[in-house]
C-alpha cells in the first residue's frame, strides 16, 4: 500500500510509515476514533438535488449487482489539500459502517471516492481485496472520465461516468482473472484480522484500506 501521508510504498501490515511514522491512530486524532454510521453516498457537500442523487444511487446499484463481491461508496465534502483528502479516505473506509451492507460485508472490498469541489480534488481508495484488480493507473483514468463534468458543477453525471469506467476495469480483470487466476491470487493477501473494520490493538497502519494517491487532473 502506500502511505496516505507521505504516498511512500509500505507494508500493508506495517504498525507506522516506515518514511513519515503515519499511522491509522493519527488519522483517528485528526477525524475521529468512533465508528461512523454512513450511507455509501455521503453528499456532506449537499452537491446533489433529489433527482441527481437518486441517478448516482441507481449507477452504484448496477455496479453492486455486476460485482457483488465489492461495494462502491461516495463521499463529497471539504477538505484542507491532497494529503487531508487521502488521509480521510483511508480513516473513513477503516472506520465506517455503510447502512446499506449487510453486517458481514467487509470493508476490505469497497471502493471508496472522495469528492472536494471547492479544491476541485478527487480520490479513490480501495480495500485490499481489489488491490490484484485495481492499479493507480485505473483509478486516475475512472477520475479523468469525471474531472470535466465535475468542473463544470454536473457532479452527478461526473460521478456516474467514473462508476461506468470502474464497471470496465473490473469486466477487464475479471477476464483476465479467469484465464490466469494464479497471477491474481498471488497479489492477494489473506486479512489479519476478522470483522467489517477491525483495527490493530497500537493504533498502527491497517490492511483494508490501501489507497493510491488522490487524483488530481490538470485544469
Amino acid at each position: 500500500m502506500k502511505c496516505p501521508r507521505c504516498v511512500q510504498k509500505i507494508h500493508r501490515a506495517a504498525d507506522a510509515c516506515p518514511h513519515c511514522g503515519f499511522t491509522l491512530a493519527d488519522a483517528e486524532a485528526h477525524f475521529g476514533g468512533v465508528e461512523l454510521n454512513l450511507r455509501c453516498l455521503a453528499d456532506a457537500a449537499g452537491l446533489l438535488r433529489r433527482g441527481e442523487r437518486e441517478r448516482v444511487e441507481a449507477a452504484m446499484e448496477r455496479l453492486s449487482r455486476r460485482f457483488p463481491q465489492l461495494f462502491v461508496a461516495i463521499y463529497t465534502g471539504a477538505f484542507d489539500g491532497a494529503a487531508e483528502l487521502r488521509q480521510f479516505g483511508f480513516w473513513l473506509l477503516n472506520r465506517a459502517t455503510f447502512a446499506e451492507l449487510p453486517p458481514e460485508q467487509s470493508n476490505a472490498a469497497g471502493i471508496l471516492i472522495t469528492l472536494d469541489p471547492a479544491t476541485k480534488m478527487a480520490g479513490v481508495t480501495y480495500g485490499y481485496l481489489l488491490d490484484p484488480y485495481l492499479t493507480e493507473t485505473d483509478t486516475f483514468d475512472c477520475l479523468w472520465r469525471a474531472h470535466s463534468h465535475w468542473l463544470e458543477g454536473r457532479y452527478a453525471d461526473g460521478m456516474i461516468k467514473a462508476l461506468e469506467q470502474f464497471a470496465c476495469v473490473l469486466r477487464k480483470r475479471s477476464r483476465q482473472a479467469r484465464r490466469r487466476p494464479a497471477s491474481f491470487q498471488r497479489k492477494l493477501q489473506p486479512p489479519t484480522h476478522g470483522g467489517r473494520t477491525p483495527h490493530p490493538p497500537d493504533g498502527g497502519m491497517h490492511p483494508v484500506a490501501c489507497p493510491p494517491p488522490s487524483a488530481e487532473p490538470p485544469p
